[in-house]
């Protein structure tokens, strides 16, 4: 009887002891960030006199929802916060988040300064899609983000907060703050893309996009489906596997192709990527086993700030006014106040 009790007292030790293993090995960590980090991730302060301009600005956005044909009136900065959502991953490192929202304020306020707001309905300032800015509303963020939520709105939030009111000038004027995803290790002249020089939106190295998702990407396609969407005719021997039938005439000071012949004809880089539908314009093509493949590096125009540049940058220890500075040269960071009445 006795051996009996001290059976059982031991195999309630064992199990007692057993279920806290059992539940660390069920028990799945969540995938998102938790809650109590953002609290503890502050970001780096701002200059002294960067810090005593922060403001917010009493001003709402009116933006033209495509999807319901509606226009939203929208405070200043919550519309900035919006932008931010869209655009830019909200696992990012705080202070890249911060150069985002810099940059996304600085483009819907050269939009009003100028008021020009001939490619919007009538009395919108700025559509949701990427004709401008993609914005996101609280419904919108909610069903992107599910359980995450929380934790990424108020990431957000505070990047937009440490950043109130603050745009990026150059010579007394908001910029154009262009940005894109991923660069393919240098950003590009606005000469280059645009045909139009902008003296602060000059080619830098970039060398920490390697590790984005959209860094490299190869499309393939028949000779035939080629030739249609550039309307050119590539010479029949291509078909065996050479490669004289397309030749890049010039690059970029971003590396990026500037001038290349295919078939009979001569295209920019710029109109290979439109009409192909590329991520990038640096891109390289050969012919195998029949089919034509495009191996191309980067993501988006490369004119202005690469977000995941901007991340690594961040991730080095970099502080927002450095990241912004560096993508977009000699530029001031001043209160939107005066431009937004």
């Amino acid at each position: 009887m006795m051996k009996q009790i001290v059976y059982a007292i031991a195999a309630i030790v064992i199990i007692l002891l057993a279920v806290p293993s059992m539940l660390v090995l069920i028990y799945q960590a969540p995938a998102e960030r938790p809650v109590q980090q953002v609290a503890e991730e502050k970001g780096t302060p701002m200059s002294p006199a960067v810090q005593k301009q922060i403001k917010h600005i009493d001003f709402s956005v009116r933006v033209f929802r495509v999807g319901t044909g509606k226009i939203d009136t929208v405070p200043l900065e919550e519309y900035v916060m919006g932008v931010v959502a869209g655009e830019m991953p909200a696992e990012f490192e705080i202070e890249a988040l911060k150069a985002q929202a810099m940059a996304a304020r600085t483009y819907i306020t050269l939009r009003l300064a100028k008021k020009d707001f001939k490619d919007v309905p009538k009395d919108a300032h700025v559509t949701d899609t990427v004709k401008h800015q993609v914005y996101m509303d609280d419904k919108q963020k909610r069903e992107r983000w599910g359980s995450a939520y929380t934790w990424k709105e108020a990431r957000i939030r505070q990047a937009i907060e440490q950043t109130a009111g603050q745009v990026l000038t150059y010579q007394n004027e908001p910029i154009n703050a262009t940005f894109f995803s991923t660069s393919n290790g240098y950003t590009e002249n606005s000469e280059d893309y645009w045909e139009t020089r902008i003296p602060y939106l000059r080619s830098v190295k970039v060398p920490w996009d390697n590790i984005s998702p959209n860094y490299e990407e190869t499309v393939t396609m028949t000779v035939q489906q080629l030739e249609k969407k550039l309307k050119t005719k590539i010479a029949q021997p291509a078909a065996a596997g050479g490669n004289t039938w397309q030749k890049v005439l010039s690059r970029t000071a971003g590396q990026r192709v500037k001038e290349v012949k295919i078939g009979d004809k001569t295209f920019t880089g710029r109109e290979v990527r439109t009409m192909l539908g590329l991520k990038s314009s640096h891109f390289a093509m050969s012919i195998e086993n029949g089919k034509v493949k495009i191996r191309t590096l980067g993501y988006g125009h490369g004119v202005g700030m690469s977000q995941w540049g901007a991340n690594g940058m961040a991730k080095e220890g970099k502080t927002a006014e450095e990241i912004v500075s560096y993508f977009y040269k000699g530029v001031q960071i001043e209160s939107a106040e005066k431009w937004i009445k």
